[in-house]
């Protein structure tokens, strides 16, 4: 997780200083967006996101109050939002746009073909938001953090057995699109760790009905444990998965650390 955020970080000021040369008395303007997360928290001192971006900014010379103008945007978790959201940020012409997750990144990439976007994704290519990972192409570019496949999910269900050794039936909560991304990897990891995925899209609106609903008939269907994805909604979500996971008492495996304070079992990051 340091590593990615760090070429995130990297990746951002690059582009940064790609779209308009450094000049003196020059104010760069940088629109930061995260689809979840509170505008309060897009700081120096905020996620291990943030931090890599600010940190990184400052040490090329780029100080915010000084010579670096930050815009903060959040999508509050409402991804039908997403598109006016995009066309706001667009509309007001930054140097560069720092697009946290794929999904208000497919948002920018019809709304502008001029402004550099930075972006971390989960798989930018099978999302539709570049052409290939070697060679993206036009205006977007970042870093992709899901290689699918055994090293991500087969590694996930390892960790996940350690401590429910029984695990046959795992549930995973996400949205119907991102389930569609990965679908493909699902059958081999399955058959490779004898596990069978069972995975009840969440439907829009994802709220916390849409969560009670899911969870109540994972529980008819019978589950040994639930992974949550990294998706938006489920970060937007996550007080509510915890407790309905705690309620029907079911070991679960998250993304981020963020989860884990709440009081779960386990998450795939430390940050």
């Amino acid at each position: 997780m340091r590593r990615r955020n760090l070429l995130f970080g990297l990746l951002a000021v690059a582009t940064l200083r790609s779209a308009r040369a450094q000049q003196s008395g020059k104010v760069h303007r940088i629109a930061y967006v995260n689809p979840s997360v509170p505008t309060a928290q897009l700081t120096e001192t905020g996620g291990p996101v943030s931090r890599a971006i600010f940190k990184e900014l400052r040490r090329l010379g780029y100080v915010e109050g000084d010579n670096l103008l930050v815009e903060r945007y959040s999508g509050e978790g409402r991804a039908a939002h997403f598109s006016d959201l995009a066309q706001d940020v667009v509309r007001r012409k930054p140097d560069v746009i720092i697009s946290v997750t794929t999904e208000p990144t497919l948002d920018f990439k019809p709304a502008t073909t001029a402004i550099p976007i930075v972006g971390i994704f989960g798989r930018p290519v099978e999302a539709g938001i570049v052409s290939s990972l070697a060679r993206p192409g036009g205006n977007i570019t970042g870093v992709a953090v899901d290689i699918g496949g055994d090293e991500q999910w087969g590694k996930r269900l390892q960790l996940l057995r350690q401590v429910v050794p029984h695990l046959t039936n795992l549930a995973v909560l996400e949205t119907r699109r991102a389930r569609d991304e990965w679908e493909a990897d699902m059958p081999e990891v399955g058959r490779r760790w004898a596990v069978t995925y069972v995975v009840p899209p969440l439907n829009y609106p994802v709220n916390e009905a849409e969560y009670r609903r899911v969870f109540a008939s994972l529980a008819q269907i019978g589950v040994d444990g639930i992974e949550a994805t990294d998706e938006v909604e489920n970060l937007a979500n996550l007080k509510v998965i915890v407790e309905l996971a705690e309620k029907y008492r079911l070991p679960a495996l998250y993304p981020f650390a963020v989860f884990v304070k709440y009081g779960v079992l386990e998450s795939t990051s430390r940050k």
